[in-house]
């Protein structure tokens, strides 16, 4: 078949860009080994209360990586923002000693991916080839009504704002204060991820960000979904924080109705970490290998 010659021109105007777009490098995968301190709940046996359990688990930072969900720069429910303002400057500080000893980190800014398409951070993931999930991925996973009961605190209006504004979109990117550089990777698809961490060799995931009882657990690549699929998981438990107005039921403040969801988490999903586990590795399992 012969090409029309406009055609030819357009096929080779996108060969020559091809050509010229550079191979994006993926993180060195090195040595060193996190201790995790986990969190878990277990019932009491022939009891109806659960009780805390403590275990420690190592696991590998060229196998880590960490999911930032939904930091926005701004949202309707303004004390949300201001406390997702108040944490991302400390999130960032242990963001960046994890990404300094080999764990690849993720930014899910969900809904906000025009603004990174061009970036490196976003190429990397939608260059990743496709892995077949062993189960079909969701784009939300509702709660689990085999798995777990409803949520502790009342979410039928979950911003605790003196006078609750229309909840409506105000953010348009991830917070400033979080930097995305380096091998980071910006997606908000759970299948995009899912083809990073075949790609990279992930097996751990640590998610951290917003909100503990609606996005962190249900997004695409949120706790339920990485469970799902057979991932390791933990909740980075200092560094989240819950939609929940101490108005409703259970009527407890906000930071009590946060920590009754990380603890429902704890008792149906995975266990939860604080943040400080994935800043340090365990003394000598940095050292290059002897040749």
């Amino acid at each position: 078949m012969k090409l029309s010659p406009l055609f030819a021109l357009v096929l080779l105007l996108a060969t020559a860009a091809l050509a010229d777009e550079p191979t994006l490098p993926n993180r060195p995968k090195v040595p060193g080994e996190f201790l995790l301190h986990l969190r878990s709940r277990e019932m009491e046996p022939g009891g109806d209360k659960h009780r805390e359990v403590h275990k420690e688990t190592r696991w590998k930072a060229a196998q880590t990586a960490i999911i930032v969900c939904d930091m926005w720069d701004d949202h309707y429910c303004k004390l949300s923002a201001q406390r997702v303002g108040v944490m991302a400057p400390k999130m960032n500080e242990m963001l960046s000693a994890a990404r300094d000893r080999g764990v690849m980190i993720i930014h899910a800014p969900s809904g906000t991916m025009d603004v990174y398409e061009n970036t490196p951070y976003r190429k990397r993931m939608k260059n990743a080839p496709a892995a077949s999930a062993p189960i079909t991925l969701l784009n939300w996973c509702y709660r689990d009504e085999k798995r777990e009961p409803d949520l502790p605190v009342d979410i039928s209006t979950p911003c605790d704002d003196p006078i609750v504004g229309e909840a409506v979109r105000v953010f348009s990117r991830q917070h400033p204060a979080i930097d995305i550089i380096g091998y980071d990777g910006v997606s908000d698809s759970g299948q995009e991820i899912f083809n990073v961490c075949k790609q990279e060799g992930i097996t751990n995931i640590a998610i951290l960000g917003v909100h503990t009882n609606m996005c962190v657990l249900g997004r695409s690549f949120g706790i339920r979904q990485q469970v799902r699929i057979g991932m390791n998981v933990v909740l980075v438990r200092d560094m989240t924080d819950a939609m929940y107005d101490p108005r409703d039921p259970p009527y407890v403040s906000h930071v009590r109705g946060t920590e009754m969801c990380i603890e429902h988490i704890e008792k149906y999903w995975c266990p939860s970490i604080e943040s400080g586990d994935l800043m340090k590795v365990i003394p000598g399992t940095d050292e290059a290998e002897k040749k």
